[in-house]
């Protein structure tokens, strides 16, 4: 598959038509996904239909938007209006969207062609995409192994060939760490960046929309497009939405990379020298690298996972089988149809609403639900004088690199830590992104991360894409 900027060229000049990528695109989901398992539906009649559209509207010499003909995969918890829409749980099986989501509608406004809806842990919640109701998804570089999660599917998708952007979500790590176990590149705007109209919720002051790309450019591009203050979403920002790719510059000069201190402590050297040969590449292109303290962030994991299960059990009261979700219309009273109303949950989701609502309770809310709250300050604060001093951080995207399907079974502590680098930026409302750099012993991509602070993309995106090059 070939890149967006490829792509939209081919199509403009006329080489191509957008239904021949699209076929293409198709023909490759069809050859690999039985083995991958990245889309869950393909919109074969819709997405040729909209290739036609925009081989029309170019016969018509009309000018073609930004992502012209470009196939894009959607993670399964993004609305398309009169499709399904099920977060890869049971809860949802049959629930058809009413309207569609406002990165979407950016997508299909910028005439890219959405090809099908992609795998994901249930409801997001998860590392490796193995909670899917669908079945895993299988890492093409290994298919032995886990792509990573919760958007798995949609990193599977793009590490494939299958399309070459897919959008996913970030709540802890969501997007970057799958991005980095997959060998694509994964960004993660700043909270309130992009629009979450018609995404649905998993915990809402950390979620936010991501894109999933083969390249940095590709990435920029696609994000300028999604970007931007949505009337229907109160959290998304207003500041102007910058031309990503045209601030690349030709070297670093004058940029400040901080390397946090202890970060590497611990590490896999497979891990650890790709991220000091990182730093080392930085340094030859012109940027400063120094030593940075972030004090609280060693308590990020922990804190995201008390919020984020406080709010999943609170947005996830919604699936009572009377506003949403499955309904037991068999059940005797109304204990009953509750009590199994609720039963489609996965293992994963029921675990996060009982830990959630364990730190809600009125007798644990001081000493879990608001100590998390008040640390997250406490990590936002460390962000923010960080970044006074320098201009971007370099971290490792995941302790380790992909491993087998089955391996956290019986240790999903372990599991849980695979967000310990992510799950950060979560915390601090940070722009995040993970690029492949190298490989470990055993040949498994390797992803360094960039965080900047928010609304300031365009430095990661550039550094990013100076390590890519």
């Amino acid at each position: 598959m070939h890149s967006v900027a490829e792509i939209v060229a081919a199509i403009t000049s006329g080489q191509k038509t957008a239904e021949e990528i699209t076929r293409e695109s198709l023909s490759v989901i069809s050859q690999k996904n039985p083995s991958i398992n990245a889309f869950v539906e393909v919109f074969e009649q819709d997405a040729l239909a909209q290739a036609r559209a925009v081989d029309e509207k170019r016969a018509r010499g009309e000018k073609l938007g930004p992502l012209a003909g470009v196939p894009v995969g959607i993670k399964d918890n993004f609305l398309y209006k009169g499709h399904k829409v099920t977060c890869c749980s049971k809860m949802l099986a049959n629930y058809e969207a009413a309207y569609t989501s406002t990165a979407v509608e950016r997508l299909i406004q910028a005439d890219a062609v959405i090809v099908g809806r992609t795998n994901m842990d249930e409801f997001a919640m998860g590392s490796s995409n193995e909670t899917s109701v669908y079945g895993p998804v299988h890492n093409p570089v290994d298919l032995t192994r886990v792509p990573g999660g919760s958007s798995g599917g949609s990193a599977a998708a793009v590490a494939a060939g299958m399309v070459p952007v897919a959008l996913g979500t970030d709540t802890g790590g969501s997007v970057r760490q799958p991005a980095g176990f997959c060998g694509v590149v994964g960004i993660k705007p700043g909270y309130g960046r992009i629009s979450r109209y018609g995404v649905i919720s998993f915990a809402s002051s950390a979620d936010q929309v991501g894109v999933l790309a083969t390249t940095v450019k590709d990435a920029a591009d696609v994000l300028e497009v999604i970007s931007g203050k949505d009337v229907h979403d109160c959290t998304s920002l207003e500041d102007p939405v910058p031309s990503y790719s045209s601030l690349f510059t030709k070297d670093l000069k004058g940029v400040k990379v901080g390397l946090p201190k202890g970060f590497l402590d611990g590490l896999d050297d497979s891990i650890k020298n790709r991220v000091k040969e990182a730093a080392a590449l930085l340094k030859s292109k012109g940027a400063e690298v120094v030593e940075v303290s972030l004090p609280y962030a060693k308590y990020s994991a922990p804190c995201y996972y008390i919020i984020t299960s406080a709010e999943a059990s609170s947005n996830l009261g919604r699936y009572d089988g009377i506003r949403y979700g499955y309904a037991d219309t068999t059940a005797a009273d109304l204990n009953s149809y509750y009590l199994n109303s609720r039963a489609p949950f996965g293992l994963e989701v029921k675990k996060r609403i009982v830990i959630g609502t364990y730190a809600l309770r009125s007798e644990n809310y001081e000493a879990c639900f608001l100590k998390a709250m008040k640390v997250r300050e406490l990590i936002r604060e460390d962000f923010k004088k960080v970044f006074q001093q320098v201009d971007v951080l370099l971290t490792p995207t995941s302790p380790t690199t992909a491993f087998k399907i089955g391996y956290h079974d019986e240790n999903p502590i372990a599991l849980y830590l695979a967000d310990l680098y992510t799950c950060q930026g979560n915390i601090g409302g940070l722009a995040g992104i993970s690029v492949p750099f190298g490989k470990d012993k055993q040949g498994l991509p390797v992803g360094i991360q960039f965080y900047g602070p928010i609304l300031q993309e365009e430095k990661i995106l550039n550094v990013a894409h100076q390590v890519e090059q």
